[in-house]
């Protein structure tokens, strides 16, 4: 059996977190290091490592996940100004926990996406 990620562990309710949203197929909750004054987790209820696992079997849950990611812009009301979706993958993007996730950041203007 492996390891649950800390993500599971979230969605489980094995350990505390914001919840904001959670359903059959992805849960949404605050980031606990935010990188804006809104950043939210939105997370696949099943532990997808990376991008490049995906497959075709998760395109309806994927796509639910961006309905989910609308829903909570608008619900922080940060769906006018606009925000960031961010998807990261493997070490060189930057990804932290290997358990597929989107962040979600708002609530100010963001700066470039990439620098040097």
């Amino acid at each position: 059996m492996c390891k649950k990620t800390i993500f599971s562990k979230i969605i489980s309710r094995e350990i505390p977190a914001d919840i904001l949203y959670q359903d059959s197929l992805v849960t949404a909750f605050r980031d606990i290091n935010p990188q804006a004054p809104i950043h939210i987790l939105i997370v696949t209820n099943i532990e997808i490592p990376t991008v490049n696992d995906i497959t075709i079997d998760h395109e309806n849950m994927l796509g639910h996940l961006f309905s989910v990611a609308v829903k909570m812009a608008q619900q922080e009301g940060i769906d006018k100004e606009g925000y960031r979706l961010i998807v990261n993958c493997n070490q060189n993007g930057e990804q932290e926990i290997y358990h597929f996730h989107m962040h979600l950041l708002g609530g100010k203007r963001l700066g470039i996406m990439v620098s040097e």
